[in-house]
């Protein structure tokens, strides 16, 4: 087993500011900011999205990577590949759109979705790679419980389990659930950039015990010149009751990158090219 060497802190931390939409959408926050994803790399960017059924119909991507977490009501998938699922609370879906994907998600009859959905970089080299979608349901994804908790682990490898997500781009995806007063050590590649949200109670975290109560947000230190077979430490300690939090780490891709509308390349010649190919048909017929 290798040693722990890194101990993390917080390295910046907020809390999520909410705006109301317009119906069927009902309101948004930004979790990761895009305009901050150099810092984030490789995740680009996250959103908490409360929505009806009709907010997000079909629509294309490519070059990148979404990984979506229903926090509450039913959201469903459709895809123009033939694909079409419902989940639940506590589910996640993963998609690479590589060269060209074109999918719907909706809310399911009068549900209200809460989804939290991140995108997640791919190096130049995999833009063009095929579409992929994963349903990871919450009673297939490894628990682990210890002392006044347990962790679910969707991706990646740990707490000596393997998460059953399966990512062109290799990351970890857990959900940490503790008691008042109870502590965890999170083991995390140490040359991984890594951020938690935390979705219920307060936490105090990293060897700063920073507090981060609901809705509060936590980007951590990392080793950018380590290994990633090397074990780092993140120390948590639950404040309340019910505390819940998710924790996401990838090493940095590295590549200037450009998010635009639903598309992330690494020139805007590239995007372009992409809009063109989308109205030319070349991504498929529509979902639905």
């Amino acid at each position: 087993m290798d040693e722990t060497h890194f101990k993390r802190d917080v390295k910046d931390s907020w809390y999520v500011k909410y705006n109301e939409m317009d119906f069927p959408a009902i309101q948004k926050g930004w979790v990761l900011p895009v305009d901050r994803w150099a810092e984030f790399d490789p995740f680009i960017l996250m959103a908490e999205d409360w929505f009806k059924k009709g907010t997000f119909p079909d629509h294309p991507h490519r070059g990148f990577q979404t990984v979506t977490y229903v926090v509450d009501g039913r959201l469903e998938h459709i895809d123009n590949g033939g694909g079409r699922d419902i989940l639940e609370p506590g589910d996640v879906q993963y998609m690479n759109a590589g060269w060209a994907a074109r999918h719907a998600e909706d809310g399911v009859e009068d549900d209200i979705a809460h989804t939290l959905q991140l995108w997640l970089n791919l190096p130049k080299n995999k833009r063009n790679t095929d579409t992929i979608y994963q349903n990871v349901y919450s009673e297939k994804a490894p628990v682990v419980s210890f002392e006044g908790g347990s962790i679910k682990v969707f991706s990646g490898s740990i707490a000596g389990v393997e998460g059953p997500l399966e990512s062109i781009v290799p990351f970890t995806l857990s959900e940490i659930n503790l008691a008042e007063d109870a502590e965890f050590s999170h083991h995390i590649p140490e040359n991984h950039n890594a951020f938690l949200y935390v979705l219920a109670g307060s936490i105090s975290a990293g060897t700063s015990s920073t507090q981060l109560n609901k809705h509060g947000v936590a980007t951590l230190t990392y080793n950018d010149k380590g290994n990633e077979h090397q074990s780092s430490e993140l120390k948590i300690r639950s404040n309340q009751r019910q505390t819940k939090i998710l924790v996401y780490s990838g090493a940095p891709i590295r590549e200037n990158i450009v998010p635009y509308g639903p598309f992330v390349m690494n020139k805007m010649d590239e995007i372009k090219q992409a809009y063109l190919d989308f109205n030319q048909g070349k991504f498929g017929p529509p979902a639905e």
